[in-house]
């Protein structure tokens, strides 16, 4: 492109613009500096100087002066709940909840944060009353969250089903596993009471919502058992087969004890046996260990142990084998493997653990709902060993 005179003219008007726009630039914000309070700058200060404390009143100060400053209580309220401050924190929230010229989202916002600040306190009518004026509101689904995590701390397991159900309707994404264990929570309570029909049909519910549900059909099984009617309990027990395999050596021992009962010990080996191949579990071993010490001998017990160990090598397994070989054993050997076997079981009492999978909470028992983190069905049915966890 040619140079052409006239555009000297225009390298002058551009720098003149910007400095123009410059000058209105820093008025305005000089302007603006000088509305806020003293206390904002000095809070400001102590924040870069890591001084929380100070900082936090000298924001009180600047909302004291200011009430316009609504992001301010917020950032503070929020603050205030993760100090465990929460009367401060309810006392902000509350300020904002109870101003009528506030824009309807930033109300919601408001009492949403109350809610919460409710809930930390221990406050659980309010919370629950709060988070239920929050329904149809953009923060809905977290209310729903929240009272369901209310109810569950409560024992309100009609209200926990209802909960779960909406939220459920709200976002589409099933929560059928959740009303399962809250219908067996209900089905547990009602045994408390001797009333095993209602007990019945809870578990029938648990089963509706959630098909795969082992617990329900665990529970169906022990009422029937109870009842004298023990086919119909083996019948329910096989049926965790097709529901979630991984869950039969919680089964495996009623299996055993019920077959006994029918004076068919040797139907519930073979059952059993069938299952161990094509399931491998520590624990569906053991019982069938005791299972064949008990009809066959140690030396049926160590050959089964023998022919797992070598398909699945653990050291729950040797310890087994171990235990197997110390019943038949009489002479000078035996104080040896009686060594080995004590040095192996301190070993294995730290495999032998039930761990959750969502906190790494250990026990020795099986839990459906996780007496740590408070998850449902959280833990495996699988040692620690068989998980490949190290303890």
């Amino acid at each position: 492109m040619d140079f052409e005179p006239w555009m000297l003219l225009v390298f002058p008007l551009f720098f003149g613009m910007g400095w123009l726009a410059a000058r209105v630039d820093i008025k305005e914000l000089l302007t603006e500096s000088n509305t806020l309070p003293r206390s904002y700058f000095q809070g400001l200060n102590f924040l870069l100087n890591e001084q929380q404390d100070q900082a936090i009143e000298a924001f009180i100060e600047v909302v004291k002066v200011d009430p316009q400053t609504v992001e301010l209580h917020f950032a503070l309220g929020s603050l205030f709940r993760r100090r465990g401050e929460v009367d401060r924190a309810i006392r902000m929230h509350l300020n904002l909840v109870e101003r009528g010229d506030l824009e309807v989202e930033k109300q919601q916002q408001a009492l949403f944060e109350l809610a919460q600040d409710y809930l930390k306190a221990g406050i659980l009518d309010r919370a629950e009353a709060a988070f239920h004026q929050l329904h149809g509101s953009t923060y809905e689904k977290e209310a729903l969250e929240f009272l369901l995590e209310i109810y569950q701390k409560e024992k309100d397991w009609l209200k926990a089903i209802d909960i779960a159900q909406q939220l459920t309707s709200l976002t589409g994404e099933s929560r059928g596993n959740l009303a399962a264990f809250f219908f067996c929570e209900l089905a547990t309570s009602e045994l408390t009471k001797k009333q095993t029909e209602a007990a019945v049909v809870h578990l029938e519910q648990a089963l509706n919502a959630n098909p795969k549900g082992v617990r329900a059909n665990m529970m169906l099984g022990d009422i029937e058992f109870a009842a004298g009617h023990v086919l119909e309990a083996i019948s329910i027990w096989k049926q965790v087969e097709q529901q979630d395999a991984q869950y039969l050596p919680l089964v495996a021992d009623r299996l055993l004890q019920a077959h006994i009962q029918l004076g068919s010990e040797a139907t519930a080996i073979s059952l059993l046996q069938g299952y161990l191949e094509k399931y491998p579990s520590l624990d569906l071993m053991n019982v069938l260990f005791a299972a064949l010490v008990q009809r066959g001998g140690a030396e049926a017990a160590y050959q089964m142990v023998r022919n797992e160990l070598k398909r699945n090598p653990t050291l729950l397994g040797l310890d087994k084998l171990l235990e197997a070989q110390l019943m038949e054993v009489t002479n000078e050997r035996r104080a040896d493997l009686e060594l080995v076997k004590n040095l192996i079981y301190k070993r294995t009492r730290t495999l032998a653990m039930y761990r959750c999978q969502h906190c790494g909470f250990k026990a020795r028992q099986f839990y459906w709902h996780c007496p740590a983190c408070h998850q449902w069905e959280s833990y495996s049915p699988k040692r620690s060993e068989e998980n490949g966890l190290t303890i």
